[in-house]
């Protein structure tokens, strides 16, 4: 009996000897299929060795000759195969989606042409035995499309060569060329757009890397189409060359070898050489719409059918148009006006419909806009009465104004011709630079920089940049983006040909010079750097500048909270029992105005609690907190020899200061007259200028009291020249006394 719902049977077992034979050889059978299935598996698990295999295959049917049963598959393989990459490329929604196109092109012409060789064999070795000589696919179509009378046959296959070559190829190519053109010029302002997002925090790391893969991607997509055009191209005209070979050559051998007359070699070869180019010319039509419709759609987002029929029908007037036309079509005398008024009909429906549906969502967007949106509340007029839906159109979303207010910290604007340096080579990259520089400066002096916006602004000259800080311009500078600004240390000129200029970030004289000099610029001793160097530069020395208005409220927060958990205590007795937190501000602005480093934060912070508990004058808190950094002041002065030059104030002068102080507490400041204060500053001036001449960089030192009153002055004129106190010189630092002023 057979068991319900098994699928198997059960054979009786009286079957004997013989039935015990035949569940053998059925095991037998069921291990063999096994094994075939798994070696299928492993071959198609194995990819890359029978895509190899396949492209063996192809170089194989170019050298050995083909039976013809085994051309008519290929030739049919050929077909399906040209059909599935036309519907593939009219399925897929992006261009991206499909980025083998290039690669599919170059094997699928690769077996068209092999399958051409092939043919043109089995045709002029067999074409005498008649119209089955090579193969049925190719008879076929010679049949069907000539019938009894090739000349038709010549036309059609002529007029497929044309359509082939003259339309669709040259125009697939011509869209390639300029599209790769476009794209690899737009990848600079696209690169350009990803870092500006990602400088400004609208996309993560991961992101912006995503999107630079698609951005390259897209570019080496079209490049490869680019070249890829050119394999249809040269296919058809291989085609139409293969085809004159076929028929001259097979009536030679026709007439000379096998003894036909002119008529039968011309019929015989003819109707072979036109059905053999008709099934190659026809898959590779197919690819070349497919190629076409690959480089046409690189701007869509969707599939062509609803790109096609969404444009289509966005304009009902349009097809009431067309619709108006075909009747008047119609109407012409002689004219068959059925087909006409089927068209015109079908139009017109399809246009009234399309506009109904569109006032119907107009008017449901109007409401929406008078009710202020679903479930939201009635519009008003400015005196408060309800507004009718007609009364003024929907508003215009607008941005909001907390958006339009924000502003950026650090922001570096470029001209169009600096553009190539967002997108240089590995250690020419702009970008690279300004993350270098906001590690480097967070190291050296505990400050996180902001994050830098950069954008193009065409409003710029080409090659030149501005630097701006909370959207005040902070510098700028010009530019030679294939050139390299030489200087020299020394301060001579410069013994090379080149353009001359100023160094933009401290107004040092340079050059412009040629990349071919570089090595003769090195082997004299010149510094030599590159454009995107010279932006970081500048960058760098205006975010110094500028470091104490760019370490926020949030920013001095954020330092706090980054603390290990064993420094926590301290800032919980601290803040804001002793000190505000815009007090630790404060201090730590002023430290960074004299480029202190703040990255020691837990000595800062108990120098704060030390002072705290005596004072609350932010200047006295601020120099007792120079006092317990000496070590790391003594150590940033100190030349190569490991001691601190010094420039010290006369006794005259220290007690022109401290008698020039007038008030108490916050309220104390400088009164000293005018004219002696320019006497300071020229004495100043003039010791320090006599020094730099010398190769000195000295220290100004003065008695605590006076500090920083005397540094209020200097930077004034001086803004790089330190000054110290004598409680901020560490006991253990070596001092050079050059003079005194």
């Amino acid at each position: 009996m057979a068991e319900e719902g098994s699928g198997q049977s059960v054979e009786p077992a009286a079957a004997g000897a013989g039935a015990g034979g035949g569940r053998i050889g059925a095991i037998k059978g069921q291990m063999t299929r096994g094994n075939a299935k798994s070696a299928l598996l492993k071959a198609g698990s194995r990819g890359d060795i029978m895509f190899a295999a396949g492209v063996i295959m192809i170089l194989v049917v170019l050298i050995l000759p083909l039976p013809p049963w085994m051309l008519d598959v290929l030739l049919a393989m050929s077909i399906t195969l040209s059909v599935l990459i036309l519907m593939t490329t009219i399925f897929i929604e992006r261009a991206l989606e499909f980025n083998v196109f290039p690669v599919v092109l170059l094997i699928a012409t690769l077996f068209r042409l092999s399958l051409n060789l092939a043919s043109t064999r089995l045709i002029l070795a067999n074409g005498h035995e008649g119209p089955g000589a090579a193969g049925d696919v190719i008879q076929a179509f010679g049949g069907f499309i000539m019938g009894n009378n090739f000349v038709i046959g010549v036309i059609v296959f002529a007029i497929l060569i044309l359509v082939n070559f003259m339309v669709i190829t040259k125009g697939s190519t011509r869209i390639a060329e300029v599209t790769a053109r476009f794209t690899l010029d737009a990848m600079p302002g696209k690169q350009m757009a990803i870092d500006a997002d990602l400088s400004s925090g609208l996309i993560d790391e991961s992101e912006a890397r995503q999107r630079r893969q698609d951005i390259q991607k897209e570019s080496d997509f079209f490049g490869a189409m680019d070249g890829a055009s050119k394999f249809v191209r040269g296919d058809a005209i291989a085609g139409l060359i293969i085809t004159g070979i076929n028929v001259v050559g097979g009536m030679i051998i026709g007439m000379v070898q096998s003894d036909l007359s002119f008529a039968q070699a011309a019929d015989t070869y003819t109707r072979l050489t036109v059905g053999d180019g008709l099934v190659s010319q026809i898959p590779a039509l197919i690819i070349s719409v497919a190629a076409g419709i690959m480089v046409s759609k690189g701007g869509l987002t969707e599939s062509t059918e609803k790109a096609l029929v969404g444009q289509f029908t966005s304009y009902p007037k349009a097809l009431g148009m067309s619709s108006g036309l075909a009747v008047a079509l119609a109407l012409l005398p002689g004219t068959p006006a059925l087909p006409f008024l089927f068209l015109a009909g079908i139009t017109a429906g399809a246009a009234y419909y399309l506009g109904k549906k569109q006032d119907r969502e107009a008017a449901e967007e109007a409401a929406a806009a008078a009710t202020g949106g679903p479930g939201g509340a009635p519009r008003t007029r400015p005196d408060g009465s309800p507004a009718p839906a007609g009364d003024h159109p929907p508003p215009v979303e607008e941005e909001p104004i907390s958006e339009a207010m924000k502003i950026d910290q650090i922001r570096l604007e470029l001209g169009y011709g600096l553009l190539a340096m967002i997108n240089g080579g590995a250690n020419q990259r702009l970008t690279d630079q300004i993350k270098a520089l906001r590690r480097a400066l967070a190291v050296e002096t505990g400050f996180v920089m902001p994050s830098v916006r950069i954008q193009d602004n065409m409003q710029l000259p080409a090659n030149s940049y501005g630097v701006f800080i909370k959207e005040v311009q902070a510098g700028k500078g010009d530019l030679r983006p294939n050139m390299l600004l030489v200087m020299d240390p020394r301060g001579e000129d410069i013994g090379l040909p080149g353009e001359k200029t100023r160094e933009p970030t401290f107004g040092l004289p340079a050059i412009w010079l040629d990349p071919a000099n570089r090595e003769e610029a090195l082997f004299r001793g010149y510094t030599v750097v590159d454009p995107p160097t010279v932006i970081t530069t500048h960058l760098t020395e205006i975010v110094r500048e500028n470091m104490p208005d760019l370490l926020s409220y949030a920013d001095t927060q954020r330092l706090l909270d980054d603390l290990d958990q064993e420094h926590q205590k301290l800032i919980g007795d601290l803040v804001p029992s002793q000190i505000s937190l815009g007090g630790v501000q404060r201090v730590l602005q002023n430290l960074l105005a004299e480029r202190v480093s703040i990255r020691d934060l837990p000595s800062i912070l108990e120098g704060m609690a030390e002072a705290a508990g005596a004072t609350r004058n932010l200047t006295s808190i601020t120099e007792h907190v120079r006092t317990r950094l000496a070590r790391q002041l003594s150590d940033a002065h100190s030349d190569d020899n490991g001691v601190i030059p010094l420039v010290t104030l006369s006794p005259e002068w220290e007690q022109a200061f401290a008698e020039a102080l007038v008030g108490q507490g916050e309220e104390k400041q400088l009164a000293m007259n005018p004219s002696k204060l320019q006497q300071f500053i020229v004495n100043t001036r003039q010791t320090f200028e006599r020094l730099a001449q010398q190769g000195e960089t000295p220290v100004l030192l003065t008695s605590p009291m006076i500090r920083p009153y005397v540094r209020s002055i200097v930077e004034r004129f001086r803004p790089l020249t330190p000054v110290m106190s004598q409680n901020e010189i560490h006991p253990k630092a070596k001092i050079r006394t050059l003079g005194q002023i």
